[in-house]
């Protein structure tokens, strides 16, 4: 697992192993990017359930402005923060070791792009989904990117996010959020 783009393209990313981590194979986060690459540049971007960081540290080798990494794993915190440091990187860094809702309860938004991936078969998209759109930690124009199994039924529509693309790669969907445009405060 490598950087595809940017300043630190080609450096190897270091991942935890076992089964609570999956990282984002390669051609799926390439497909990730080719969809989002016009929101990346001076973006605030927010890498939920980080795992090794790829995303985030994807973002930043393609021009984020700064990225904030979540996960409760101290063990994952320890090879972001190894990642971070091998791209030379952290300084636009944040890594936060705590679960998901926490963090969303707690961080100051809004980002410009959020990605999740969450562990699988764990019932965790939807709430997160959820939160993100009750914290109101998306920018207007922002984009939520989730990876998620493709056997998976993500809702179209949670609270006043919409989905507006699903890509397939295998065993893996990719669901991209953003925020309605016809939404109604109630």
């Amino acid at each position: 697992m490598r950087v595809i783009s940017g300043t630190a393209r080609g450096v190897k990313l270091y991942c935890p192993e076992g089964s609570d981590v999956r990282p984002t194979a390669d051609r799926v986060k390439e497909a990730i990017f080719n969809i989002v690459q016009f929101n990346v540049s001076g973006a605030v971007v927010l890498d939920l359930f980080s795992g090794s960081g790829a995303l985030g540290i994807e973002s930043l080798s393609r021009g984020a402005e700064k990225a904030v990494f979540v996960d409760k794993s101290k063990v994952s915190v320890r090879f972001i923060k190894r990642n971070l440091l091998s791209t030379k990187l952290m300084d636009r860094a944040m890594v936060f070791c705590m679960p998901v809702e926490k963090a969303l309860k707690n961080l100051k938004g809004p980002f410009d792009l959020i990605f999740m991936d969450p562990p699988y078969s764990k019932g965790l998209i939807i709430p997160t989904l959820w939160e993100i759109s009750r914290r109101g930690v998306l920018k207007d124009e922002g984009i939520v990117v989730v990876e998620h199994e493709a056997k998976d039924v993500l809702p179209d529509e949670i609270e006043n996010l919409v989905r507006y693309k699903q890509r397939e790669y295998g065993r893996t969907s990719v669901s991209f959020y953003k925020i309605s445009k016809f939404s109604c405060e109630g």
